[in-house]
């Protein structure tokens, strides 16, 4: 080792990807752990970090071009150690000077002071914390004001922020790149209006309400008419996912829809108030969209929706089929306890868009209108190479024995169809067809029954769900 090149050497290590290898090789000799100390730039730890704040300093003098540290204490106990705190990351902005990625899960000892020791991180570009109780809004704008680089921001379960004017510092920035907001109660749709001018720059918004809390709430109405009609410009997003939120006819996010021309891929689950005309609009606008999956909310008891029932129809599949010609991942799904007088959508739209579409996932979850005759309809998929059929009781072993038919299909996954048999899978037995094949809590198929149907198989059972 001592006669090669320092660039080999580097470059040897370098090659090295898996952390617990790195480790084993940083151990054979001292060049190679000098090297590995110089070119370690991530790190992860959690619960054996003990005692939290010594070790942490130990690892920021060992490593000190650390740009990426992630620290998590999930299923941490009192008797494993005191977790990290403020004190840690005050350490951390003194100790990591190329510090641009930092994640904090379950880190419930840290407070809006640890918040404002990160806001001398110059360089960090990327945040996001998971389950941190103890941070409030306070918190998070001392550390955008430091932080004016910031391009990636996730909050998940932040309980605490009930204060938004770090949001509205934000979109003066124009910085903002990645936002993600899941289940932080007091943040609503209304809010995300502050982003003001750095709609122009995100590229990647989540949003997620907390359904229990929204539920406890039912819709009120106040939440909806909080956001102001207005232009919002979104050229550059690419990625929208929006989970339980509430759509308002020609207002908020529904103006967001209709204004993402470069969008790729738009997850919509238990939206209330998405309309025909909001998914026309987008798909008029969206041409390079590749992913949509829909999650049909069921529930039209709510205030909100006595006086305009809103639901999609085959209309808005038509003009994603029409407008859309690089989808490629398709996913539908109604929520439990959907009413077949309410179903939105019929088997002719949902073939409608494989038709057209170059279909290469498709995914249907209690989507019960799909039955034989769409399966046998699937034979002509030419692009189809992954299916995923989920509680779709319409399917029967008729219909499975197409499977052997459908041109370029690789993986099939079933779960919860009752209708399926062992008998289904029969074509399949010894054809090589399939490159994967998994079924979980199908009642009527044994493991035996799957066995050569695929090159790999997987198998799972309970049945808990049907009772």
């Amino acid at each position: 080792m001592d006669e090669l090149p320092d660039q080999l050497v580097w470059e040897i290590l370098g090659k090295i990807k898996k952390t617990g290898d790195r480790n084993s090789v940083s151990l054979a000799c001292k060049r190679l752990y000098e090297v590995d100390n110089e070119q370690r730039h991530s790190l992860r730890v959690g619960c054996g970090l003990v005692p939290a704040n010594e070790a942490l300093t130990s690892l920021c003098n060992r490593f000190p071009n650390l740009r990426k540290i992630e620290i998590t204490y999930s299923g941490w106990i009192s008797k494993l150690g005191k977790q990290l705190d403020d004190q840690g990351l005050s350490i951390l902005s003194n100790g990591c000077p190329s510090l641009s990625d930092l994640t904090l899960s379950y880190c419930t000892f840290i407070t809006d002071m640890g918040l404002r020791y990160l806001a001398s991180c110059s360089k960090l570009s990327a945040l996001k914390l998971n389950f941190t109780p103890r941070i409030t809004g306070c918190g998070i704008l001392s550390l955008v004001v430091g932080c004016r680089y910031l391009t990636i921001l996730h909050l998940i379960r932040c309980l605490n922020v009930t204060s938004v004017e770090w949001l509205e510092y934000l979109g003066k920035l124009e910085t903002l790149e990645d936002l993600s907001i899941k289940n932080c109660r007091a943040i609503g749709e209304g809010y995300l209006m502050k982003l003001g001018p750095s709609w122009r720059k995100l590229k990647r918004l989540q949003f997620e309400v907390d359904a229990n809390y929204r539920y406890m709430k039912v819709y009120d109405r106040l939440a909806v008419d909080r956001w102001q009609k207005q232009w919002i410009p979104c050229e550059s997003m690419q990625e929208l996912s929006l989970v339980n939120c509430i759509i308002s006819p020609g207002r908020g996010l529904a103006c967001v829809l209709g204004k993402c021309q470069n969008l790729e891929k738009i997850h919509l689950d238990m939206c209330v108030g998405v309309r025909d005309a909001d998914i026309i609009c987008l798909a008029q606008k969206s041409r390079n969209l590749r992913s949509i999956s829909l999650r049909v909310p069921s529930d039209f008891s709510l205030p909100l929706l006595m006086n305009n029932p809103l639901r999609l129809t085959d209309e808005s599949l038509k003009a994603i089929a029409e407008n859309c010609a690089l989808l490629e991942t398709i996913k539908i799904s109604f929520s439990d306890g959907e009413f077949p007088s309410f179903s939105s959508f019929t088997l002719n739209g949902i073939l409608t868009i494989i038709q057209k579409c170059p279909v290469r996932e498709l995914s249907l979850d209690h989507v019960n209108v799909f039955n034989d005759v769409g399966m046998e309809a699937l034979c002509s998929a030419e692009h189809l190479e992954t299916l995923e059929l989920v509680r779709c009781q319409e399917i029967s072993d008729e219909g499975l024995h197409l499977v052997s038919q459908f041109p370029l299909l690789r993986v099939l996954r079933l779960s919860k169809c009752l209708g399926i048999t062992d008998d289904g899978l029969k074509p399949l037995v010894g054809s090589f067809k399939l490159d994967s094949l998994s079924v979980e809590d199908c009642s009527q198929i044994s493991e035996r029954g799957i066995q050569g149907a695929a090159r790999s198989v997987s198998f799972r059972q309970d049945l808990s769900w049907m009772y």
